[in-house]
Order: structure tokens, then C-alpha cells, then sequence
């Protein structure tokens, strides 16, 4: 192979923002040592901005609800099969899938089977739910790329080569003066008691609990009546629709202030957040603030996913605790007044928060790693695999 990588092709997807901001560090880490490695795929902005050739852009993957899915499942049918195609063409070394496993682990799977090194990254839920995805993740891939360190041993079964890369929110986690720093930038009084709102990124995800945190912050109000509320919104559309609720609730005067995205900031200046499940949940750690965990589903999703559960909590910070450090509720729990007295409880209680705010600082330290060394590691561990000499 000629030096620096040339006419080595690797294939790229990533279906989502935190995808492509994976996408676009691979890339960075692997071109600082091979410059001429070319990159094509589904991108997104920062993807297409790194030097990914953009054969889709990630919008077309960007799909929510089962509804929408089922109508799109043809379209999405012949991209994948369009995307193997042209990657076989180009003669690619190797596959990278960031994350979106319902779309990539089914192409990394066709072409493993064609001859393709191929890697996933990011390893799906399965300590969490689903775990017979592990032996599916190991038959489509020839290397995992985990973000979490526990997740490594849970492959070993599977004989599938686990690399842990550390976890992109604690290369930025919260200093102890981050709370200071924050709310001064945002203009707030240091002593004034602080609440993040978090329904959550997708539009669902607003309708199901823009609501429900408005009850709580109503009720929080009430305890504590110098009360400030801060909500990141991460689009123009989901922050018309939280106005729009809270214009019909007729709470045009909360005490709130509405952030366009900066979840990170949110949650450094509050003194507790109420955060929906997910990656937001270990947001709220790697910024250091205590917090509520809840979240809503459709009933019967909720029974289907509750079948599949493998653990008694559902938050990230308290999966990687081993033991409930946030509380957590869902579904019929997940009410304003149960919400706002366990945020309200955290809020009174100072030695617990100083504990959780030290046990969210050990978190950080667990999840860090040198994450472009390892991913440009990984990386071409398998380019010399598939016979390129680098």
C-alpha cells in the first residue's frame, strides 16, 4: 500500500447526531496517521465536515416511531442494499457502524460474509435488555468498539474482540467549579435554587412529558419560590411545542428559561435535574448534578420492553453504580407531584448531594480513556487484518 493510507476506501454510517460526532473523531484519529484513507457512507454534518464522501446523508435515517419506520422499511431496505454495493465496488478494506444497529449490524453482516472487515461501534443495550443481540452483534462483526468498561467481558462468550474506547462524554466532564462557571455565564444568582428540565430530544418524547415536568415545576415552585427552571430544547421544533404547552397551561411566567440545546450547561448549573432515561441520564453524571430519572412509553411498548429487561433500573448512572443512586420513575410513578418531591428532596438534602456529586466524579474518571488512540488502534488492527500493510 502506497504511504499514508492511499487507495484504502473505509465505508462509514452513522444514523444519528451522536453518531456522527463518533464518525467524525474516527476519522480525525485514523487520518493523523494514514492521511490519504478515503471515507464514503451515511453522514451527517460533522461526518461530511471530517471528509466523509456523502453517498446519504444521515437524515434519511433519521427516523422515530414504529409507525414511521414500518413506512420507511422498503426505502431503508434498498439503501442498505444500495450501500453494500457500492462498497464491494469501491473494493473497501473495511466497515465502520456507529451505533443505529437496527440498520448496520445487518449490513455489517452482508458484508462480512463477502469478505469485509467490519466494525460496530458502540455496543447496543444488551446488559440492559436483548441479550441475545450479542450473539447477533458477534456474527456481523469482527470487532466492537464499547463505550462503557464493564461491556467487554459480557462478549468473551461470543469470542468477539471488544475494544474499550472510553466514553466521549467524560473527555468533558464537570470540574468542581464547573456549577460557578456555569451560572455565571447564564447570569444566574450562585445562591439561587436551580432546576433542569430535560422531556428529552425527540418530538415524542416532548408530547409524552412536556406536561408532566411543568406539573413538577409548578409543585417544586410552590416549595421553593425563588425557584429557576432551565429546559435545553435541541431543536426550533420541539421548542415551539413546549411554548405551546405552556402557553395553554397558561404558565407564560415560570420562572424558566429555555436553552437552544446546551443539555451541558443545564445540567452543570443546575442544583438537581429532572432528566428523562437515556444518554441524558449520564449527561446529568459527567455534569456532576444529582437528578430524578423518569420516563413515559406507549403501555404496550412498555410491556414488551419490561419482558426483555434484564436489570431493576433503567438509568445509566445507576446501572453503572450497581444500585439505585437516582431515583427512577416510570410510567404510572411518573407524575408531577412523585417527581417534583424527590427533586425537592434532593434539593434539602446537601450531604447527599455532595456524596452523588463525588460518586458522578469517580464515574468520569472510570469512563475516560485516550479515545483516538484507541479508536485509530482498532481501526487499523483491522485494516492489517484485511491485508493492507500500514
Amino acid at each position: 500500500m502506497p504511504e499514508g493510507g492511499e487507495g484504502v476506501t473505509i465505508g462509514i454510517v452513522a444514523g444519528e447526531a451522536s453518531g456522527d460526532a463518533l464518525g467524525a473523531e474516527l476519522i480525525d484519529a485514523v487520518r493523523a496517521r494514514l492521511p490519504a484513507v478515503r471515507f464514503a457512507g451515511v453522514a451527517g454534518p460533522r461526518l461530511e465536515a471530517a471528509g466523509c464522501e456523502v453517498w446519504y446523508p444521515m437524515s434519511q435515517l433519521s427516523i422515530g416511531g414504529y409507525a414511521e419506520v414500518v413506512a420507511a422499511l422498503p426505502r431503508l431496505l434498498r439503501m442498505r442494499h444500495d450501500l453494500g454495493r457500492r462498497l464491494l465496488a469501491a473494493k473497501a478494506s473495511l466497515f465502520v457502524g456507529v451505533d443505529a444497529p437496527d440498520f448496520n449490524l445487518g449490513l455489517e453482516a452482508g458484508l462480512k460474509r463477502r469478505g469485509m472487515r467490519t466494525i460496530h461501534y458502540v455496543s447496543p443495550s444488551v446488559w440492559a435488555w436483548r441479550s441475545e443481540r450479542i450473539h447477533t452483534i458477534a456474527h456481523s462483526a469482527d470487532r466492537l468498539l464499547a463505550l462503557f468498561p464493564f461491556e467487554p467481558p459480557m462478549y468473551a462468550a461470543a469470542a468477539l474482540p471488544v475494544t474499550f474506547v472510553g466514553h466521549p462524554l467524560a473527555a468533558e466532564a464537570a470540574t468542581a467549579a464547573s456549577r460557578r462557571e456555569t451560572r455565571d455565564l447564564l447570569r444566574l444568582d450562585s445562591k439561587q435554587p436551580v432546576f433542569a428540565l430535560l422531556p428529552g430530544s425527540r418530538m415524542a418524547e416532548l408530547q409524552t412529558h412536556s406536561e408532566l415536568l411543568l406539573d413538577a415545576a409548578c409543585e417544586i415552585l410552590a416549595a421553593q419560590p425563588t425557584a429557576h427552571f432551565l429546559v435545553p430544547l435541541v431543536s426550533r421544533e420541539t421548542r415551539e411545542y413546549f411554548d405551546s404547552v405552556r402557553h395553554r397551561r397558561g404558565l407564560e411566567g415560570l420562572p424558566l428559561t429555555v436553552l437552544y440545546g446546551h443539555a451541558d450547561q443545564a445540567l452543570r448549573a443546575a442544583d438537581v435535574g429532572l432528566v428523562a432515561s437515556g444518554t441524558a441520564t449520564l449527561e446529568a453524571a459527567m455534569s456532576r448534578c444529582p437528578h430524578v430519572i423518569f420516563y413515559r412509553l406507549n403501555a404496550l411498548t412498555a410491556r414488551l420492553v419490561a419482558r426483555k429487561l434484564l436489570l431493576p433500573y433503567v438509568g445509566l448512572p445507576n446501572i453503572l453504580a450497581g444500585r439505585f443512586v437516582a431515583p427512577e420513575f416510570l410510567q404510572n410513578a411518573a407524575t408531577g407531584p412523585n417527581i417534583a418531591r424527590a427533586a425537592l428532596n434532593l434539593f434539602d438534602d446537601m450531604l447527599t448531594r455532595h456524596r452523588l456529586e463525588a460518586l458522578f466524579a469517580t464515574m468520569a474518571r472510570t469512563l475516560a480513556a485516550d479515545t483516538p488512540t484507541r479508536v485509530a488502534d482498532a481501526v487499523i488492527a483491522e485494516l492489517r487484518q484485511a491485508g493492507v500493510a500500514c
